[in-house]
């Protein structure tokens, strides 16, 4: 039972994260974060759906984490990334498909409510405590190499994914600084809410 609550965080989280995350991507003139704007670009420039280059770039950081922490790639971080990929193109393909956003303010308002939901659904699937994302275990690998604190490692990370997005001139704005600023306050706003409630879950069944 342990493990089907565990589960079901996981899933409800991740469709949650994946939707807020498109949110952003649906705004994506007005600046989306640094990895979603490499995708958005890779798919311009290209071809493939985002969803896809999700997993290409998760794929590729599974070796790149085994090579800086020097140990076995772990590919179950794979499953993560796949489920990730395959749930941004189902939102994209299907809720965001159906309408256009044209007004500056109704732009911003979904960038900011789309950073919340992002927030509400990865504080929800990190409860789980299935494997992260290659991109969460790239910013614990750069911590762990090159021994600096979380935050440094984030910034390395998304720099990674930055620059080349900047060089074939993907989506990054003002959006982009706002999200890098306000995703992991989002996180902690809605974490210890959801950890409370799994602890009672688990401590029920």
């Amino acid at each position: 039972m342990k493990f089907f609550i565990r589960l079901l965080f996981f899933i409800i989280g991740l469709s949650v994260m994946t939707f807020g995350v498109c949110m952003t991507i649906k705004v994506s003139d007005i600046g989306v974060g640094a990895w979603d704007a490499l995708n958005v670009v890779l798919t311009e420039k290209v071809g493939l759906s985002v969803g896809k280059w999700v997993m290409i770039d998760g794929a590729i950081l599974i070796f790149v984490n085994a090579l800086l922490v020097k140990r076995r790639p772990d590919f179950l971080s794979f499953l993560t990334i796949i489920v990730i990929g395959s749930l941004v193109d189902f939102w994209l393909m299907t809720v965001f498909n159906l309408f256009t956003m044209n007004q500056f303010i109704a732009k911003l308002g979904m960038l900011l409510v789309g950073i919340l939901i992002i927030g509400f659904g990865a504080a929800i699937y990190l409860q789980a405590k299935f494997p992260q994302s290659p991109i969460d275990n790239f910013m614990l690998a750069i911590k762990e190499r090159f021994r600096v604190n979380l935050m440094m490692a984030k910034t390395i990370g998304e720099v990674t994914a930055l620059v080349p997005a900047f060089l074939l001139k993907g989506p990054i704005s003002y959006g982009t600084i706002i999200i890098t600023f306000t995703v992991g306050p989002a996180i902690q706003l809605f974490f210890p809410y959801f950890e409370k409630l799994m602890q009672r879950l688990q401590a029920k069944y």
